[in-house]
């Protein structure tokens, strides 16, 4: 599937209802090491960012580490769906050591990446982007 298709079936702020579709389709991408292609991985997590559910923030994570291309391509931002402050908590009420990895890793992003964070400006500069 590509972005079209999926801009087509989900919309990019999709129901929570296609939650779970989106997460499957996620953790697929995630998994295709022959995808050379990260549009369709990064759409997937704004489609997530968009839904703002704070579980999803570490299925995010994965797809923002899934190598080093991925990791700049995917903003930090998107880890953030449901808040920054919102995130971090959850992230520091998780065990394990990738929760504790997100967490360090969004206090080190938060001087530059969350000055003045706003969803709602970045859920509509990614509609911009894809022209919906």
């Amino acid at each position: 599937m590509n972005e079209e298709e999926l801009l087509q079936l989900y919309g990019l702020e999709p129901d929570d209802i296609h939650r779970e579709p989106i997460r499957e389709l996620l953790k697929q991408e995630i998994e295709n090491r022959k995808s050379e292609d990260n549009e369709v991985l990064k759409l997937l997590c704004i489609m997530l960012f968009c839904i703002g559910n704070v579980e999803d923030s570490q299925l995010i994570w994965r797809a923002k580490r899934k190598n080093q291309d991925t990791g700049s391509y995917i903003d930090v931002q998107l880890l953030c769906g449901s808040g920054y402050e919102e995130t971090l908590f959850y992230l520091e009420n998780m065990d394990g050591e990738q929760a504790h990895k997100e967490l360090l890793y969004l206090k080190q992003c938060e001087p530059y990446d969350f000055v003045n964070f706003s969803k709602v400006e970045w859920v509509s500069d990614y509609k911009q982007y894809y022209g919906v």
